[in-house]
């Protein structure tokens, strides 16, 4: 189901509690003008994994006061927008008179489910246990438990998933020659081999948090004879999955022949009979599975949205699917995570000339790669 996308940021510079309230207000103010909110994500700036679970605890509480007993899906990372803020939100809100929305929790995590004509999706935020800040690879696994818990719930499993976003804490550090993220990316690998049957994976982003630990958040739809979903792959681009062994980081994980490469499409394209809209996931400066423009965030930036715009490409699509005509693509949301804070106005600058008026919101994280200086993801409407 299509959603609109809004960006908030405090009008003054304040705590992270203050400039949460301020934009909690301006999301309330949205509500009112006849909209449900699907899910919240918030990022702060905070010193470390204390006083994030403080903060994350007021933003959840207060959270649940305003919305309960129908909560929207909730994120919350350490992952900071742009100086002087502290806090940024992103959200994303269907119609007031969408058919059936219901708010559930599932071990303190609230989800959304949206049911209607075209079948039921599930959206949850900020699955994670939070008990493990110092070990990725406990962190991983608690979260993934969780995940398949609460599809289990909703009679789904890891087959319906079709987005999913996997935020891991100090993503690029070795440890005993131990990369996070590869670490992430065998947990992934075993999860998937173990729950998972369908042919392929989902649209994902996998980035840094400031502090330690895994979150994950995640979209689920039911599996009906008149929804398609197809993988959209770039031309230029390796498939994640078949990455070589070269461009893995680390030792390989014990009792295993090899390092498994991260597991997501390109982009998904969800059609049924009446809409059609394009995942595209966490997208970098690479060609090939090689990183262009190292040290070089301006080419990386430029890169980075041609790979966007080339799974875009309509005639492309049109092939993948019979439906809806397509005839153009209408972007809803970017999400642009760069490395330095240094680099937020040349990307806004190349970004503005190239989608003026899209809505996108900037995000400080490390990016899956120590070479790479920026990932985007984007939301699209096929129209």
């Amino acid at each position: 189901m299509p959603k609109t996308y809004k960006i908030y940021l405090p009008a003054i510079e304040g705590s992270v509690e203050e400039e949460w309230k301020l934009c909690l207000n301006q999301i309330e103010n949205t509500c009112q003008s006849g909209y449900i909110p699907v899910k919240l994500n918030v990022f702060i700036d905070v010193p470390d994994f204390k006083s994030f679970l403080k903060a994350r605890e007021k933003i959840s509480q207060s959270v649940s006061n305003k919305f309960s007993p129908c909560c929207p899906a909730l994120n919350i990372t350490a992952q900071p927008p742009e100086k002087p803020w502290k806090v940024a939100v992103e959200a994303s809100f269907i119609p007031s008179d969408t058919l059936k929305v219901t708010g559930k929790i599932f071990s303190s995590i609230p989800y959304l489910i949206i049911e209607s004509e075209n079948g039921k999706e599930i959206w949850a935020g900020g699955v994670s246990s939070f008990l493990y800040p110092e070990n990725t690879r406990k962190a991983s696994e608690k979260a993934f438990d969780l995940m398949v818990a609460i599809l289990e719930n909703e009679r789904m499993s890891l087959n319906n998933l079709i987005r999913q976003w996997n935020y891991i804490g100090n993503i690029l550090d070795i440890k005993d020659e131990y990369q996070n993220y590869q670490i992430f990316n065998e947990v992934r690998n075993d999860y998937y081999s173990g729950y998972r049957k369908v042919k392929g994976y989902p649209a994902a982003t996998g980035v840094g948090m400031k502090h330690g630990g895994v979150i994950l958040d995640f979209c689920a739809v039911e599996l009906n004879d008149s929804l398609k979903i197809r993988a959209v792959e770039n031309p230029d681009q390796v498939n994640a999955y078949n990455y070589g062994q070269q461009v893995l980081m680390g030792m390989i994980d014990k009792n295993k022949s090899k390092k498994h490469a991260p597991q997501f499409e390109r982009a998904l394209l969800v059609a049924n009979n009446h809409d059609a809209y394009l995942h595209i996931s966490g997208t970098a400066s690479i060609i090939g599975q090689e990183t262009i423009g190292k040290n070089d965030i301006g080419k990386q930036t430029i890169v980075t949205l041609e790979n966007i715009k080339k799974l875009t490409e309509t005639d492309r699509i049109r092939n993948l699917v019979s439906g809806p005509v397509i005839s153009h693509e209408k972007y809803s949301l970017f999400r642009i995570y760069i490395k330095n804070q240094n680099d937020f106005n040349l990307v806004r600058q190349i970004f503005n000339e190239q989608f003026p008026g899209v809505p996108a919101i900037y995000i400080e994280a490390d990016i899956c790669r120590d070479d790479l200086l920026i990932e985007i993801e984007a939301e699209v409407e096929l129209t």
